[in-house]
């Protein structure tokens, strides 16, 4: 049987005259999003919608390849630029339109500069962290109470507002802010002029003889399999997802109570609107790892799953006793993977690995999209896939690592002329029905598998 690997087209399902990487960011919202921090929509500094629809095909050809081998009748897969870019915008296209999406997007954003004029982007997931770290410098309370949500949140609407604290900020030289970020837990990086480029975008790594399960009756490259998910935020999950619209079942776990995720507004019906973008079809068990009976009980699970996946912080794994050995004893040949942030580039203890420190620290193009966080969940995907093509048995993917994948691509030099009008509202685009073949509603938008797979 002959693999056969459809071109990538421009607009793939969506019935718009796209010519191409210029008209695809600016229809399919990329502009928009990316454009908030600014107050209008503006380009990305890189090819990204053709960054992501070339990982796409090569992800979608190894399921193929893997498909064929399971006996499962498939012969072609294509994608294309919009669905690459609508997966992008997928969670702000879901918020966009929940049940209550009002959200302010006003202008606004890091990264931060000192007096000498030094770029760097700073992180703190505890208010705490963020409230010391501003009172060292003597800034008004009640600006850095205010500012304290739309950080936070950053990730999800794309702009950062925070009156008056970069000002702050601004008034100081490098070396004492470094150091006040030291004492106070606030992470620090400077936003590199030298894009990060080396090494490759995940590692493969054991071998196993080729155990997963036979041909299905669903013609999709994972049906059948089971995928044991344990992620947050984005990365992970988005992992997961794209591996559910390949076909695997995936199973997530979450804490007792259920991912703190799930009831970050906007709404869509009983979920948050972004939550179901990342997690929509996946089935869900509630299992405390933190105790020694919530670990037995997701190796119990692991005997009938195909693929581990989580994206746990550096030591995790080795202090619940659930790394690749622990979960290998249980089911032989399962595929262990970790998404990380800095991978082992930092060593041990590295500082918090999210989306935009990373995006400083590697120099890729600024933006308040998550463009690392979303290519590294394409990235994680794909090498998984690769992993279950190939036999090997761990997968080892970070932020840092996909950042050095989006710059070993060149740089957009020229802007094409556009030949279509830019979106300037999500909402339009999710009811635009030149748009319906790539989009599903349920409770709000939903971006629809990004592959298209022929028998």
């Amino acid at each position: 049987m002959t693999l056969s690997l459809d071109a990538v087209s421009v607009a793939g399902p969506v019935d718009l005259p796209l010519a191409g990487e210029q008209d695809v960011q600016a229809a399919c919202g990329i502009m928009h999003v990316h454009g908030r921090r600014f107050g209008r929509p503006t380009p990305l500094g890189l090819d990204y919608a053709s960054i992501v629809a070339a990982e796409l095909a090569e992800l979608g050809a190894h399921a193929l390849t893997f498909a064929q081998a399971r006996g499962i009748p498939l012969h072609a897969v294509s994608t294309s630029l919009a669905q690459a870019a609508l997966l992008a915008v997928a969670q702000y296209l879901a918020a966009a339109t929940a049940d209550d999406p009002a959200e302010p997007h006003s202008p606004g954003g890091p990264p931060f500069h000192s007096a000498e004029g030094v770029a760097f982007e700073i992180e703190a997931l505890d208010p705490s962290v963020w409230q010391r770290f501003w009172a060292t410098f003597g800034a008004d309370d009640q600006a850095v109470s205010q500012g304290w949500r739309p950080f936070l949140h950053r990730f999800a609407t794309a702009t950062c507002p925070l009156p008056s604290l970069p000002e702050v900020l601004a008034a100081h030289p490098m070396a004492w802010i470094t150091e006040v970020a030291h004492r106070t837990g606030m992470t620090l990086v400077r936003v590199s002029d030298q894009p990060v480029c080396h090494g490759p975008a995940f590692v493969l790594s054991g071998a196993s003889g080729d155990q997963r399960r036979g041909c299905p009756a669903e013609l999709l490259p994972l049906s059948g399999l089971v995928v044991l998910e344990s992620c947050r935020r984005v990365q992970g999950p988005l992992a997961g997802h794209l591996l559910r619209l390949l076909g695997a079942t995936v199973l997530r776990i979450e804490p007792p109570g259920g991912d703190p995720s799930r009831w970050v507004p906007p709404m869509a019906g009983d979920t948050s609107a972004r939550f179901r973008a990342l997690n929509w079809g996946k089935d869900v068990v509630e299992i405390d790892l933190s105790t020694p009976g919530g670990r037995q009980e997701a190796l119990d699970l692991a005997t009938s799953a195909d693929v581990f996946l989580h994206n746990w912080a550096p030591g995790k794994a080795e202090q619940w006793s659930l790394r690749p050995a622990d979960l290998a004893r249980v089911r032989p040949g399962i595929v262990y993977a970790h998404a990380s942030g800095w991978g082992a580039e930092l060593g041990a203890n590295p500082p918090l690995g999210t989306d935009f420190v990373v995006q400083a620290y590697s120099g890729v193009p600024p933006s308040l999209m998550t463009i690392v966080d979303v290519f590294g969940g394409v990235v994680c995907a794909h090498g998984i896939v690769t992993a279950l093509t190939r036999g090997a048995t761990r997968v080892d993917s970070s932020l840092l690592s996909a950042a050095g994948r989006l710059n070993s691509w060149q740089r957009r030099r020229c802007a094409e002329p556009l030949t279509v009008p830019v979106c300037d509202d999500l909402t339009a685009l999710a009811a635009d029905p030149r748009f319906a073949r790539a989009l599903i509603q349920d409770d709000c938008v939903l971006v629809s598998s990004p592959w298209e797979f022929t028998s």
